[in-house]
């Protein structure tokens, strides 16, 4: 019985989606890039200088859930 009620809890869980290497990659290359922008380019994203490093500054495996594959 307890077998069944772990696979049942486990089913109402949220799920956590697989991400795969190229998701990995992608994010990466894109807070490398991020960091590389001067304040004309931040500006033109709309995005402050502090908030690029701190988004900058976060692992690879910090993958935002709009990144996160079905």
């Amino acid at each position: 019985m307890a077998l069944i009620d772990s696979v049942s809890s486990r089913a109402s869980m949220p799920s956590r989606r697989r991400v795969g290497l190229r998701t990995y990659l992608a994010l990466w290359r894109s807070r490398r890039a991020l960091a590389k922008l001067d304040a004309r380019g931040l500006e033109d994203i709309g995005v402050t200088s502090e908030r690029a490093q701190i988004e900058a500054r976060r692992g690879f495996w910090d993958v935002p859930d709009t990144w996160r594959n079905s």
